[in-house]
């Protein structure tokens, strides 16, 4: 035999199937029971494999080595892999034999490890097994695998009993052995022989016959016995193919060589073996024998010896001994529904036994009714509930005996402890039919013959021995003959239900007091459900005279589950209380019902109409005399001209009330109404129309009486037209005044004016006058218009103000050559002084131009320059008064170049960039930069970098091999610069890299204290919207924000917000009153500093003049700063 290679010591597959039978073949793999036959590859195949797996064998650096190790100590097998070029860890599995995975029996005994060293990048896994026992030996595998690759390497292990004890003696196998010899009449079996010439269906049958527990092994060392080995000089004779021995016996092999000289060194598993006490070398002439002493299972295993450079293999087979039944099984007899129990014993404790069922091997499970129990040697088969089914023959196999026995199991005598019995049982009720036997043993219950199907309302139930038929609800069709029959039994219990009901008058369809109602005319067919059993008979009658079947306009009607009434063209002498009764043998039953004819009411009234007015009216109604027997729902309301024929309904929703309001009608013309009444039957008839009535009425009252202008004798007053004037149109305006103190009215205008503005003269100086005005048309005056206070006859001065707009009360900006127009409204009587400068000096009115009318002053530029950035201060003076406002202006352009640019250095694709900033700014701040980069050989400019804060930027990802230049652009609020500063030396970006040494920065220290960076400016607010302070504030770390108002901290203050984002504070005022005016301050705190910051607002406008006006300032006054401020912001008003 050809020495094999180490792939092939390792893993080696089973053997295959005769080629001659390929259907058993095919039978093995598809049998459930057999389902881990394994099949041999070609021989092709299975070197292909082998070589594939040789070149993968890349992923071990270190591969677990075989050991001995005595029971009950420990040890640890070692498997190393390099994770240079693994992304991930790898997967490693361990195995024992070929198939058991040892990951899901780590635990007491087993315990997997696994360690990653970083430095080395190796990973180490351990296998540790503890406090070994005799079993734990044999073959072991190790497998790990990292996506396409693979590698594996296999492993013995032997467990040798502890050193100087004494081999245990079994004495029970002893005999078993001596018994054996005394009944061994039959040759001993070779099971080699068998399987080597067995199907592979009959591997299984074979193993479990003969005790042999690792077929899977033995299948795999039975293909290597079918090699031949090849002929050796060095061997006269080999060892056989395979050795067989009992479990503690003793074998002998012996090989025979051509020269006795030569070395023999013998192998088991590829490990050499020593002389021991279980190990014995002999040497007869060229005869080389060993003896292997108390075989064990551990002893199962491939042998081979060495003489020179040849070697010759075999196979050492350890078989168990035969298990063989000690008491056998006995026939016995059960009633169905017991318990049963086959027991029989072995000669070994736990052994492997299996049961049959008339040659049919029992299966346990948890849906099965067979258990199986061991106990020691003892084996048990127990049946729960048996049946008849379960009479048959059961036996039982060991791997070295059997035994069998049947069971019969039959039918006990039934008794019947209580009968069913026949039920009378009410509609409705419950029927229970009862009965109970000797055993407990389903049944069926039937009714007329037919089984019974169960239901909501129909339950059968069984316990123990008692069967039950429960019937909820009964009904007539539940009546019957009802048998109850046991299985498996030919005895049946009978019982009559008989189901009753005593007669019903069903009224479920009629009013709360069983009323019907029936329109005159029309016939009533009232239609009474009624019930019982058997059928019950009815009469009707009315006031002690009873209503019989016929032909009659009243009449009644018969049929089995309802009595009908039946009345043809009612009439309201119908109406009355009519009695039923019912009669049937189980009990009686009677009802009244009440008959009500009803029909339509009749017409109302005519109405009348009792006020008038430009487009309504009001008018009344009473109820019919007669309501139709039917209360009135409500009422319906035409109306028509006088001229016209057409009724126009005036309400789709009834009205419940007798008064009505029709509108919207034309004023000058006539109109009549009438009125239907309207009940659940239907509508009346209209009533008679009502008298022609004329929509007419006087305009409404004017409006916006105000004071125009006041002087020492004389008072002007405005007005506006009424809002509704109506048909009648508007003849003139009447104006009245009395005095105060007085109640006499004194027409100040004799006739009618047209106009909406009358002067009063010839009145007395510091007089008071309450003044009213009324709109007059053919329907009369109106109602009059009041001025609400007295008017003061006084001229009065009136000190200035100045409104200046909310977009000016903070910086106006504007660019060059822009238009500036500005309009200042302010107030003042007589006619103000105004005066304007300009950061102190009088304004050049050849530059600015200034024009003033009596209500506001407008600056205008038409093309703004720089120089026109300044503050405007403007005075409004009136006699004594002075009134002072300013105005910030500034004027911005673009901003001029930077100063200078430098490339600060050049490395790799990058180059570093610095410049200066502009000389002019363009009279605003610098918002960033825009850098471009332009090629030597092109010069055209591209953007690298726009809107840059700093003066500082790092180009990165130019190309090598290029000449670059750069410039830069400033830019402010209105733009980039017009020219850029470009550098006065090129850049180039060198094909040879070099060393770019990172500079060196000292850590920055960011720490600052508090700065406001935009002040808070002084703020006019309208009283009753909202107002906001606003202000932006630098720090680091950032400062505590606190606002205060008069010195004193708001905290909350619902009328306050406060915000606070990026640096930028807010305080909003809601709706500010007079009261919200004073010095307001923010605070802002950190750990380097405290600042503050305070402005002055003033909230106008409110209660203040509203005051003013009660205190009697002309309302024209009032009239003029409300259009100035509509004028100056019409968004806010």
């Amino acid at each position: 035999m050809p020495e094999p290679t180490k792939k092939e010591e390792n893993e080696v597959p089973a053997p295959a199937p005769p080629p001659e039978e390929p259907s058993k073949e095919k039978e093995a793999r598809t049998t459930p029971a057999k389902d881990w036959t394994l099949v041999e590859p070609p021989a092709g195949e299975e070197q292909a494999k082998q070589n594939a797996n040789s070149q993968l064998s890349i992923l071990f650096i270190e591969k677990p080595q075989g050991g001995t190790v005595k029971v009950g100590e420990d040890i640890t097998f070692i498997a190393k892999v390099k994770a240079e070029d693994l992304l991930r860890k790898p997967t490693i599995k361990w195995f024992k034999g070929k198939w058991m995975d040892l990951a899901s029996k780590a635990g007491k005994h087993l315990q997997l490890k696994e360690t990653f060293e970083r430095h080395s990048r190796v990973y180490t896994f351990e296998m540790q097994i503890i406090k070994a026992k005799e079993n734990f030996a044999g073959n072991y595998r190790c497998e790990v695998t990292y996506k396409d690759k693979f590698d594996s390497c296999s492993f013995d292990l032997e467990v040798h009993e502890s050193t100087g004890t004494t081999p245990n003696i079994d004495i029970r196998s002893a005999f078993k052995r001596r018994e054996v010899k005394q009944q061994e009449e039959e040759p001993q079996v070779d099971v080699w022989e068998l399987l080597k010439n067995a199907k592979p269906s009959e591997y299984e049958k074979i193993a479990f016959q003969y005790g042999i527990t690792d077929l899977r092994g033995m299948l795999k060392r039975l293909k290597r016995m079918r090699r031949e080995e090849k002929k050796s000089a060095a061997f006269a004779k080999i060892l056989d193919p395979a050795y067989q021995v009992d479990k503690g016996g003793r074998v002998r092999f012996v090989v025979e060589l051509a020269d006795p000289k030569l070395e023999v060194k013998w192998y088991k598993n590829g490990q050499e073996i020593r002389p021991s006490t279980k190990y014995i070398f002999e040497h007869k002439g060229c005869q080389r024998i060993l003896f292997i002493n108390n075989c064990q299972m551990t002893d199962d295993s491939e042998y081979y010896v060495t003489a020179g450079d040849d070697k010759c293999s075999t196979e050492l087979f350890v078989r168990e001994p035969p298990i063989t039944v000690t008491k056998q099984l006995e026939d016995t007899t059960a009633y169905c529904g017991e318990r049963v129990e086959l027991e029989c014993e072995v000669s070994e404790d736990d052994a492997n036994v299996k049961w049959f069922k008339n040659g049919e091997e029992i299966i346990p499970g948890p849906k099965s009714r067979y258990r199986i129990r061991v106990e020691g040697k003892k084996h048990i088969l127990i049946i729960e509930g048996a049946t008849k089914a379960d009479s048959a023959e059961y036996s039982v196999m060991t791997t070295g005996g059997q035994s069998s026995a049947k069971l019969s199991v039959d039918l006990k005598p039934l008794k019947i402890l209580t009968p069913l019995t026949d039920q009378t049982v009410n509609l409705g009720k419950e029927i229970y039919l009862k009965c109970e036997i000797s055993e407990n043993i389903p049944g069926k219950w039937t009714k007329n013959g037919l089984p019974v199907q169960e239901s909501d309302r129909l339950k059968v139930v069984h316990k123990g021995r008692i069967h039950k038929l429960v019937i909820a609800n009964a009904l007539t069709e539940d009546e019957g003959d009802y048998v109850f029959a046991p299985d498996a039994y030919n005895v049946t219990l009978p019982a009559k239900v008989h189901v009753i009901d005593p007669p019903k008058i069903i009224l479920d369809g009629l009013d709360a007091d069983n009323t019907v109602t029936v329109i005159a005319g029309n016939k009533l067919r009232l239609e009474i459900p009624i019930s019982g059993e058997p059928p019950p008979k009815a009469m009707w009658s009315r006031a002690d005279k009873a209503i019989m079947e016929g032909s009659g306009r009243i009449r009644t009607e018969s049929y089995p589950d309802s009595s009908t009434l039946v009345i043809d063209v009612a009439e309201r002498d119908d109406s009355g209380v009519y009695h039923i009764n019912l009669k049937n043998e189980a009990g009686e039953a009677h009802a009244s019902i009440k008959v009500k004819v009803v029909d339509f009411p009749d017409p109302p009234v005519a109405p009348t109409v009792t006020e008038v007015g430009d487009d309504w009216c009001i008018m009344n109604w009473e109820p019919p005399a007669y309501d139709g027997g039917s209360p009135i729902l409500g009422y319906f309301i035409e109306r028509k001209k006088k001229q016209s024929s057409r009724w126009m309904r005036l309400n789709f929703d009834l009205c419940k009330e007798t008064t009505f309001e029709p509108k919207k009608m034309i004023e000058g013309v006539a109109y009549e109404v009438r009125i239907f009444a309207v009940n659940a039957i239907g509508i009346s008839k209209p009533s008679m129309p009502s008298r022609p009535f004329v929509p007419l009425a006087v305009t409404s009252p004017p409006t916006l009486l105000t004071v125009d202008s006041v002087t020492d004798t004389t008072v002007t007053m405005r007005w506006r037209p009424p809002d509704h004037i109506g048909a009648a149109g508007l003849d003139g305006y009447v104006l009245e005044y009395c005095f105060e103190g007085t109640e006499d009215w004194i027409v100040a205008n004799k006739d009618l004016i047209d106009k909406t503005k009358f002067t009063i003269t010839g009145l007395p100086t510091d007089a008071k006058i309450f003044v009213r005005v009324k709109a007059v048309n053919a329907a009369g005056a109106s109602e009059p218009k009041y001025y609400s206070q007295p008017i003061l006859v006084k001229e009065i001065i009136e000190p200035p103000k100045i409104r200046i707009p909310r977009h000016l009360k903070q910086t106006y900006i504007r660019r060059v050559g822009e238009a500036v127009n500005l309009v200042i409204p302010f107030q003042g009587k007589p006619r103000p002084e105004l005066t304007w400068k300009k950061d102190g000096v009088e304004i050049d009115k050849n530059q600015i131009n200034i024009r003033n009318s009596e209500t506001d002053t407008i600056i205008f530029i038409r093309k703004a320059e720089r120089s026109h950035s300044g503050k405007y201060d403007l005075q409004v003076k009136v006699d004594k008064f002075v009134e002072t406002a300013s105005i910030d202006i500034q004027i911005i352009d673009r901003p001029g170049p930077p100063q200078t640019v430098k490339i600060e250095d050049v490395w790799g694709e990058n180059v570093a960039l610095t410049w200066t900033p502009p000389k002019d700014d363009g009279n605003a701040a610098i918002t960033g930069y825009t850098i471009q980069k332009a090629d030597k050989k092109s010069m055209e400019w591209f953007t690298v970098i726009e809107h840059y804060h700093r003066t500082s930027a790092t180009i990165t990802e130019l190309v090598i091999g290029n000449e670059y230049y750069f410039r830069v652009f400033s830019e402010n609020m209105c733009g980039l610069s017009e020219d850029a500063t470009m550098t006065k030396e090129s850049a180039v970006i060198a094909k040879d890299g070099k060393i770019y040494k990172n500079p060196v920065y000292e850590d920055f220290d960011f720490s600052e204290a508090p700065m406001f960076t935009q002040p808070l400016v002084n703020t006019y607010a309208i009283a009753g919207y909202n107002a906001t302070l606003n202000c932006s504030v630098r720090g680091n770390p950032k400062p505590k924000i606190t606002w205060m108002k008069n010195k004193v901290a708001i905290v909350d203050d619902p009328r306050y917000r406060m915000f606070s984002n990026q640096g930028v504070c807010t305080l909003e005022i809601r709706k500010p009153s007079p009261y919200d005016g004073g010095t307001y301050c923010c605070k802002a705190v950190n750990d380097l500093g405290t600042v503050e910051i305070e402005c002055k607002l003033e909230v106008k406008g409110g209660l203040s003049f509203c005051r003013l006006l009660l205190q009697g300032v002309p309302p024209n006054i009032i009239d003029s700063y409300l259009r100035d401020l509509h004028s100056s912001n019409p968004e806010e008003y």
